[in-house]
């Protein structure tokens, strides 16, 4: 059988796009590499929790279209996400806001937290902020910038913060209020019976094989298909022969422990550089503690999250969007324009960091002119 289209990867952007292909009366065929459907936003089923297998995945998002779109597929919860930050123990609220403005210097007027960070920008004398460290420095001042974000961040990226671009936290959230509201959105939560499931809906009666490897075999793929949908590295389609882009890799250690609260919280970020990992995430509390049916849990699963430097075999995640490796992804980008039947999507296809609500936008605004 010929296809219309070969999707390879069965993540949020392939499955849209076979859905909405499907739904246009296209012969479609997905594939993944890995041995089950949803990309990174899988989640496994562990003590009656939904896990989030490759790191946590909040939606939040101020489209409307995105937002109606999804809810077709998955009934969301009222999850928000207000993540606290440890330094050597002392608990700050991220966002930035009041309540951490308190704990940090005792004030309690939006003006005297205000004064206060004023006062350590003129200090700092940053007028123009050139990179991360001062883009922090003017936001949040210094004292906040020492215990909260700089170990935190060098962790994260494996690099000084005087050598990470600025526009990396300019969309930090600070907030001269007492909203704990991670996410300035209007739409937000976690998908009831988890994500896995919501990628499930989405590929209903859509023909998938799994465990396919498209670049090991792309003679016999490329021969079935009309187009093909690539959501995989583009730079690892063109066997890397303009060089490697450059990512950032996670690294997970989860633990079942037999009690029923670790934490408290679904996020804690541990922001001193003593401690190795980035955060801890507790997986219950994305859905209250409680398994489908409402019962609370007596386990618990926790997930410490360690961020490293991406070499061929890890599993890539966060592109290092500095001019050198943006460089290079025009470059390999100019190479995709020229592969005629090939639309090169996603996180991994366009090289892009990605908020799942983007990923929706971007694989419909796609189907909008492709399916016609």
């Amino acid at each position: 059988m010929k296809y219309d289209y070969l999707v390879v990867g069965a993540g949020l952007y392939g499955a849209i796009f076979a859905r909405e292909a499907v739904n246009k009366g296209k012969r479609v065929l997905v594939i993944d590499k890995r041995p089950q459907i949803a990309g990174n936003v899988y989640t496994e089923k562990i003590e009656g929790i939904h896990v989030h297998k490759y790191g946590a995945h909040i939606f939040h998002t101020n489209n409307k279209k995105v937002w109606d779109y999804i809810t077709q597929y998955a009934e969301f919860n009222r999850f928000t996400n207000s993540p606290v930050a440890n330094y050597h123990g002392e608990l700050y609220s991220l966002p930035f806001n009041m309540y951490t403005f308190n704990k940090m210097w005792g004030v309690v007027t939006p003006e005297e937290a205000k004064e206060r960070i004023e006062k350590q920008k003129r200090e700092a004398g940053i007028t123009e902020p050139k990179n991360l460290e001062e883009q922090a420095i003017s936001l949040v001042g210094t004292d906040i910038y020492e215990k909260l974000i700089k170990g935190y961040t060098q962790k994260q990226w494996g690099r000084p913060c005087d050598q990470l671009p600025a526009f990396i936290i300019k969309r930090l959230p600070v907030r001269l209020t007492f909203d704990n509201n991670y996410f300035n959105a209007l739409y937000q939560g976690i998908p009831i019976g988890g994500y896995t499931k919501m990628v499930e809906n989405i590929l209903d009666g859509i023909e998938v094989r799994l465990s396919e490897d498209f670049l090991e075999d792309r003679e016999k793929f490329c021969g079935l298909a009309d187009k093909i949908v690539y959501t995989g590295p583009i730079d690892a389609y063109f066997n890397y022969r303009l060089g490697t882009l450059e990512y950032r890799s996670v690294r997970f250690e989860n633990e079942v422990l037999d009690k029923p609260n670790f934490q408290g919280n679904a996020a804690v970020n541990y922001t001193d550089t003593e401690t190795p990992w980035t955060r801890i995430i507790e997986h219950k509390w994305f859905e209250f503690g409680r398994d489908s049916e409402g019962n609370e849990l007596p386990k618990t699963v926790i997930s410490r999250e360690y961020s490293s430097e991406w070499k061929p075999g890890d599993e890539p995640y966060y592109p290092v969007n500095d001019e050198k490796n943006g460089a290079l992804y025009e470059s390999y980008r100019e190479l995709a324009e020229k592969e005629k039947n090939v639309i090169f999507g996603g996180r991994l296809g366009e090289y892009k960091y990605y908020d799942m609500d983007q990923v929706i936008d971007a694989v419909l605004s796609r189907t909008e002119k492709e399916l016609v």
